[in-house]
């Protein structure tokens, strides 16, 4: 590990200000080199406050993401998640696109600050402003059938729900199938993007996108999203909550994803449904159709019940509802 990297490390973990001496000492290098170690930091974004007899601290107002303070964070008990962190790019899920027809391995993560060209389900666009919010993608290569591709994106949702909530205290609810809302406001989306093998019938490889707005972009969200997207938080986010969110997320999606046939994930995805019993519009190539939801089974299908008294299993669609308190 780079000695920056090492560094990083220890004032991650500090409760207060540490000494370069203290520092030296730790790691057995001069300090001098812990001097330079925390100016390449400083190069990379991070902030740290010097104090002249109290040594460095990284700021409570530092939100770099990088791999080097997210590997750290990771168990050892999931996936082996090798990540780059970009400034920009078009769409994260195009860029791991290339990437999994050269054949990188499972695990292959992309993080973008900025996004031109992000994309949601059904050909619509996912605003990505620059340090405003996560935008990664995962390469994933899945040994299940193509039934059961629809279980990648909903263990993904809980994750983010639970990462979020573990890191911020905030309850999210999950839209069936791949919506977040936080405070009636759709706060992350999630595609899921597949290259099937005719031969088998199975999958080549899957590609999980996963957008999460986390603090309001500067210049406000456009016209035309401003009633729709929320952020998680109001002002930038500070502490590298990014960071930790994203540690958090690939824990609990690489446990999910380990064992993705057992589907230990669907009682909370239930459990944080906003739209089980409640009234929807079921959006329809005829126009939409008002119906209760009245169950979500164990492979992710919606049971919906129209005011005729018929029923309908949904395996995947667009749904709209009337958000409330939840």
């Amino acid at each position: 590990m780079k000695l920056q990297n090492q560094v990083l490390d220890i004032l991650q973990n500090a409760c207060d200000y540490r000494s370069g001496e203290q520092i030296a000492q730790q790691l057995r290098v001069s300090r001098n080199s812990v001097w330079k170690a925390i100016n390449t930091l400083k190069k990379h974004g991070y902030i740290i406050d010097a104090v002249r007899n109290k040594g460095y601290r990284l700021s409570a107002q530092s939100d770099v993401i990088s791999p080097q303070a997210i590997l750290p964070l990771l168990r050892s008990d999931g996936l082996t998640w090798s990540i780059q962190h970009l400034s920009n790019v078009g769409s994260t899920n195009d860029t791991i696109r290339q990437l999994a027809e050269q054949c990188a391995p499972e695990g292959t993560v992309i993080i973008a600050e900025e996004q031109t060209k992000g994309k949601g389900r059904m050909n619509r666009t996912f605003y990505s402003p620059k340090h405003a919010g996560i935008y990664m993608s995962l390469l994933l290569r899945p040994k299940i059938p193509l039934q059961q591709a629809t279980f990648i994106t909903t263990a993904a949702a809980v994750a983010a729900a639970q990462a979020i909530q573990s890191v911020t205290g905030a309850k999210v609810g999950i839209k069936w199938v791949n919506d977040l809302y936080y405070n009636n406001k759709k706060i992350c989306g999630i595609l899921t993007e597949a290259a099937i093998d005719i031969e088998s019938g199975g999958l080549r490889y899957a590609i999980l996108g996963i957008g999460i707005n986390i603090s309001p972009p500067q210049d406000g969200f456009p016209e035309n999203l401003r009633t729709i997207a929320g952020s998680l938080l109001q002002q930038p986010g500070t502490n590298n909550i990014r960071v930790k969110i994203i540690a958090a997320f690939l824990n609990r999606f690489g446990s999910y994803y380990s064992h993705l046939s057992d589907k230990t994930f669907m009682p909370e995805y239930r459990a944080r449904s906003i739209v089980l019993g409640k009234q929807v519009q079921v959006l329809l190539k005829d126009g939409p159709k008002p119906a209760l939801v009245t169950d979500i089974d164990d492979h992710a299908n919606l049971h919906v019940q129209y005011a005729d008294g018929s029923n309908q299993v949904l395996a995947s669609g667009e749904i709209s509802i009337r958000l409330g308190e939840f």
